[in-house]
């Protein structure tokens, strides 16, 4: 068996994206917060992982979104763009299409307040839960943050709890308190 050139193996996988073969694209981006693992459906970025094992994660990704999951960069590139922008100062909003069919309205309701939390600044879990018209749901709200498909993306590390300190983050306390840090959040 003759071994695919990368030249063709690239070529093969940006068209099977172009043309529209694929149900999620994904690639690995590396950033100063560690090595992501960023999908997308047609729709939109649909998962940012934090130190995914990529076997794991593209068994999750066909699981949820259908079988046809790739590697490919072309799909990526938008989003590892806007990240590389973001992690240089540049950037402190995403313009990024986001698919969140999969999450249940609550949640969706709950991660279109967070992306709305500006560059900088922290809102508590409460906090949040008042924005999304449920007061008493700051435990759910901290679910949903701990569940959050698109990290740094949807701002879930911009979320602290209510006396102030930086609790719970799915990527680590040292990644939230970095991304808070690189956002003038921190002093």
């Amino acid at each position: 068996m003759t071994p695919v050139s990368a030249e063709l193996d690239r070529r093969f996988r940006d068209a099977a994206a172009t043309e529209h073969l694929l149900d999620v694209a994904y690639d690995l981006v590396d950033t100063p917060v560690g090595l992501l693992l960023v999908a997308a459906t047609e729709r939109g970025l649909c998962r940012i992982a934090y130190d995914a094992e990529p076997e794991q994660e593209v068994e999750r990704l066909a699981h949820a979104f259908g079988v046809r999951v790739l590697r490919s960069a072309r799909p990526i590139d938008p989003a590892r763009r806007q990240l590389d922008e973001y992690f240089a100062g540049g950037r402190q909003h995403f313009d990024l299409a986001v698919d969140l069919a999969l999450q249940a309205d609550f949640n969706r309701r709950v991660l279109r307040e967070l992306a709305r939390v500006p560059y900088g600044e922290v809102v508590t879990y409460g906090e949040l839960a008042a924005r999304a018209a449920r007061p008493r749901a700051a435990r759910a709200v901290g679910t949903v943050m701990n569940r959050n498909p698109l990290p740094i993306v949807l701002p879930c590390h911009r979320v602290i709890g209510a006396n102030g300190k930086l609790v719970g983050y799915a990527g680590g306390l040292e990644r939230k308190e970095s991304l808070l840090r690189l956002e003038g959040a921190l002093l």
